[in-house]
């Protein structure tokens, strides 16, 4: 990147770099989503993925990806050695060209291995530095977040251009017990190898997570499609750019349907109502029907994949062998043709279903949990 005197990127640089956050462990799966939306080169880093772009291209990774979580903008970078430092430059940075006097901000900050080491004080400095020169107002909630990251002395300024975060579609609004994000389910079927091309069933399906993001990327439809996003409140935001790149993201149609099953009737039912909400209603089914009855529906095989309970959230450990062994057991005897995908935080749960994994992937933080994908080949004939 090139960089002036401070490092300010801007909103009237072509290009910067832009780093999109996701959940650790799912940085291949982002990097090839970021590949296939046409971004060159992207750099990997623990959490995350950085790339190249402008703000355009910022628009369409907050509506398109579905494994991030947040994308930054890094807008300057800077030396600081000291607070005194660090306010200083920050005051001569020109604030005005990414952010708006009129729109409340909050700034949040990181220390490590730097002579700044207080967090606190580094986010007050900042703060003062756009209140004083800008005059935008403070809000401790404000959906416009400013970040600053000071790593071995190297101050860097980024803008949260998302806001709430991205697995927030704004059509699911029934969850079920400890569900899982919409992020990482995009992430693990992507690790699973699905593209949209084939079935998908969740026999334990909740509040239908894994069902609707099937069905959307079968469909097309982006992720961020219904919701708003905190770039709208920049300087360099065009409504007009904007309109016709959402109105450019049309949905396609696809015979294919995408199934879940769970034997609470109630978050089934959470289900249905999400995925009508999402658009994708005649595309899903829903059914009462207890692990161990499940089927294969009519048509071609595709994968299973599914997020059963593994007792560090729900419940005791013991009863779950019982529940696994079910489930394995009904997809050995009637899958056949079926990759079967099971997220769980416990290797000897996922054993006990007795199916021949080939794959167990890294280690995904989910709610301070860390949870792995255990993939198998098409079950055997």
């Amino acid at each position: 990147m090139a960089h002036r005197r401070l490092g300010v990127y801007g909103s009237g640089m072509d290009e910067f770099d832009i780093f999109l956050i996701c959940a650790p462990g799912l940085e291949p799966q982002l990097v090839a989503e970021v590949t296939a939306l046409g971004f060159a080169n992207p750099v990997t880093a623990p959490g995350g993925v950085t790339v190249k772009g402008g703000w355009p291209d910022i628009w369409r990774l907050n509506l398109t990806s579905r494994i991030a979580g947040h994308v930054l903008a890094r807008v300057a970078s800077f030396r600081a050695m000291h607070l005194a430092q660090l306010d200083k430059r920050a005051r001569r940075l020109a604030w005005g060209d990414f952010l708006r006097p009129d729109v409340p901000i909050r700034v949040e900050a990181s220390c490590r291995k730097s002579r700044i080491y207080h967090a606190g004080a580094a986010a007050e400095r900042v703060t003062n530095a756009i209140t004083e020169t800008l005059g935008a107002p403070v809000d401790p909630k404000a959906a416009l977040r400013v970040m600053v990251r000071i790593d071995d002395d190297l101050a860097t300024i980024s803008l949260d251009t998302s806001g709430e975060s991205l697995h927030k579609r704004g059509a699911k609004q029934a969850v079920g017990r400890a569900p899982l994000r919409e992020t990482m389910a995009a992430g693990f079927l992507r690790a699973a190898g699905f593209d949209g091309s084939e079935p998908v069933l969740d026999p334990m399906c909740g509040s239908g997570t894994f069902v609707l993001e099937a069905a959307e990327i079968a469909t097309g439809r982006a992720p961020g499609r219904v919701r708003d996003f905190a770039f709208q409140s920049l300087p360099s935001f065009d409504a007009d750019a904007w309109a016709a790149l959402r109105k450019g993201q049309q949905p396609r149609g696809t015979d294919l349907r995408f199934h879940g099953s769970d034997r609470n009737a109630g978050a089934f039912a959470a289900a249905r109502e999400n995925a009508e909400r999402a658009g994708v209603g005649p595309h899903v089914s829903f059914e009462k029907c207890a692990v161990s009855d499940i089927v294969p529906p009519d048509g071609p095989p595709g994968l299973v994949i599914v997020n059963p309970p593994y007792g560090a959230r729900i419940g005791a450990r013991k009863p779950l062998f019982a529940l696994h062994n079910a489930m394995g057991q009904a997809l050995r005897d009637r899958f056949a043709g079926w990759r079967v995908g099971i997220v769980t935080s416990d290797t000897g749960l996922a054993r006990a279903t007795d199916l021949p994994f080939r794959d167990i992937g890294p280690a995904v933080s989910h709610g301070g949990i860390r949870v792995r994908l255990h993939l198998t080949d098409p079950l055997a004939f």
